[in-house]
């Protein structure tokens, strides 16, 4: 590895705030990638949505499973303001891609049974309606580090998905470690091309293996960036061992708790 890289000062992520908006949008159309659904939204209310940076979230309110009713807050300049009564359920998700131009918007939903989010999903027609939030704020990371980690599992492979898109197009040079939690199949059935990616591919939910995975791994001692997502604590694990073990320095170290296991 060059020695450039020991004295270059690396670029540090930086963060982007958004503008609060609700914006009610309907359903354009539904495939089926590998174990996501993938659907399409359109609207004249994504006029001027933006997404930043691919570890993004919007939040997605449901309508009431039996009645179809959607109660929405207010924004005002106190933030969100809520409605007496009961709130709708939501979930968070990535913005896989949007096209501006075409009004369109695209998220991808893992199928899993017992999900507010899947079973939303699995029936979701076109013209269904969905309102979105957000995202509220953008955690920016360059694409330019010589050596990046990603790892996940299934909830955050739409957010890899479109990072390994992003890299493909503008750092086609840079070390890319991809570490998946999951089935391997499916994970290749979704995601794009992995050439000139190094995969390991772990167990599903067995922080051990991914524990041993990222001792075996040579971290460079800058030009790095790691990104680590998943089930909260074992995400919290892992982190602990990178910071704690390998001193890796957390301004070029992300962790985010995707969901969390009762």
């Amino acid at each position: 590895m060059s020695a450039e890289i020991f004295t270059q000062e690396w670029p540090l992520p930086t963060r982007r705030k958004n503008e609060l908006k609700l914006r009610q949008l309907r359903v354009l159309h539904k495939t089926q990638i590998g174990s996501f659904y993938r659907i399409c939204f359109t609207g004249d209310d994504l006029q001027g949505f933006n997404s930043h940076s691919f570890d993004d979230h919007i939040k997605l309110f449901f309508p009431d499973a039996e009645n179809g009713e959607l109660l929405l807050p207010e924004i005002s300049d106190q933030g969100v303001v809520w409605p007496e009564g009961k709130r709708p359920q939501s979930r968070d998700y990535t913005p896989l891609t949007w096209d501006a131009a075409a009004n369109t918007l695209t998220i991808d939903f893992f199928i899993h049974p017992g999900g507010l989010a899947s079973g939303w999903a699995e029936k979701a027609q076109p013209g269904d309606p969905l309102v979105i939030g957000g995202p509220r704020g953008s955690f920016c990371m360059p694409l330019d580090y010589v050596f990046q980690l990603y790892l996940c599992d299934e909830s955050s492979l739409p957010a890899l998905n479109r990072r390994l898109t992003e890299i493909q197009a503008a750092q086609p040079d840079a070390e890319i470690h991809v570490m998946i939690m999951a089935d391997e199949t499916q994970s290749r059935a979704y995601l794009p091309s992995l050439a000139g990616v190094t995969c390991h591919f772990l167990p599903a939910g067995d922080v051990d293996a991914a524990r041993y995975a990222l001792r075996q791994l040579t971290i460079p001692q800058q030009g790095y960036f790691l990104w680590l997502t998943g089930e909260g604590a074992r995400v919290k694990a892992l982190l602990d061992d990178l910071i704690g073990e390998r001193q890796i320095n957390e301004n070029y170290l992300r962790g985010v708790a995707y969901w969390h296991q009762k």
